[in-house]
């Protein structure tokens, strides 16, 4: 009987043993997991500072003028005296062309001028009437303005001054229709940017801006804001500014590909660095994680302003002094527990 009893109390030794070895391990591996929660995370003290409100646009560079050279009609072209790529001043001679009808036309006018003084010498001396006068004034005049209008169609002028980017025909050709010449004034030359109409109020006129191209790299053009169109297109939702760049020395050339810097005044606001930034997927919202007393953490949704220098500009939702985690913040959760390095 005693044998059995020892054997039952010996039983129950194990069984009380073997519990007491099972609640260890399961609160062993609590605590693990409760340390492995706990992430090392690095973290800053936001500051505000200057921010330069600026935005790049695309645009192309425009002459500033272009004309068409052309006679009024058809006629023969006698003498071609610029080629494309010639830099002509504003009334330079570019070309002539049959000048028959001028010859004729001004013989025209050489007959009516001296008929007139001689008329007018007669009417001082009371040979002939006012009336008489008067009527050959007026032939003198329709002459001279004829002559005038046919001298400016046969010899023709450069109405600008600028370099010649077409020739449409040669010497000998009639011309039919198309200029003879085109010509684009190029100092200055413009650029047209459409401007978000979030920041209408923000521009003005005669502003400066910065202008690149890529065909000169490394070189930064001075531009101004010459005129903002008044009305605001309701498909892009943007307006046009048109910028005037001196070009003296005719670097810039129509056709170019242009980028537009735009400062829009400056702002003195929170930043922080662009890599602390959480993105959720399929959301436009951004947030940060902000330490808290306790070091736990606090995802804080903010307002993202301009991006520079790999910075944001903090708009909302942050305050200057608070902490943020700038490193480790991937697999964090809101309250998680951190420890700070």
């Amino acid at each position: 009987m005693k044998a059995v009893r020892f054997f039952i109390f010996a039983g129950t030794l194990a069984m009380v043993a073997g519990c007491g070895n099972g609640n260890s391990s399961s609160t062993t591996a609590e605590q693990q997991t409760a340390q492995e929660r706990i992430a090392s995370v690095s973290v800053m003290a936001v500051t505000a500072k200057d921010v330069p409100q600026e935005d790049v646009y695309t645009s192309t560079v425009e002459a500033y003028a272009t004309n068409n050279i052309a006679p009024q009609s058809p006629s023969r072209i006698q003498k071609i005296y610029v080629e494309v790529g010639d830099f002509v001043r504003a009334g330079q001679i570019v070309a002539k062309m049959d000048d028959v009808s001028l010859n004729q036309t001004r013989l025209s006018m050489t007959n009516d001028s001296l008929e007139y003084h001689r008329l007018k010498g007669l009417y001082e001396e009371g040979g002939v009437s006012k009336s008489d006068l008067d009527a050959m004034e007026l032939k003198y005049n329709v002459t001279r303005s004829q002559y005038e209008n046919i001298l400016e169609n046969t010899i023709l002028r450069s109405p600008i001054s600028g370099v010649i980017s077409a020739r449409n025909y040669d010497r000998g050709d009639m011309y039919t229709g198309n200029p003879i010449y085109v010509v684009e004034q190029i100092t200055p030359v413009k650029l047209l940017v459409g401007i978000s109409e979030a920041d209408y109020t923000k521009v003005k006129k005669n502003d400066s801006v910065e202008i690149t191209v890529d065909a000169i790299p490394g070189r930064t053009f001075a531009g101004r804001i010459s005129r903002i169109y008044p009305t605001i297109d309701p498909s892009t939702h943007t307006f046009t500014s048109e910028i005037q760049v001196a070009n003296a020395d005719h670097a810039l050339r129509p056709g170019m590909y242009a980028r537009v810097k735009v400062l829009f005044g400056v702002n003195h606001s929170v930043t922080v660095p662009d890599n602390c930034i959480v993105k959720q997927q399929g959301s436009a919202i951004r947030s940060v994680y902000v330490l808290q007393e306790d070091n736990t953490v606090s995802e804080r949704v903010v307002t993202l302003g301009r991006h520079f220098e790999e910075e944001y500009e903090i708009l909302s939702g942050l305050g200057e002094g608070e902490k943020i985690v700038v490193k480790g913040q991937a697999s964090l959760k809101n309250g998680d527990k951190v420890n700070v390095q």
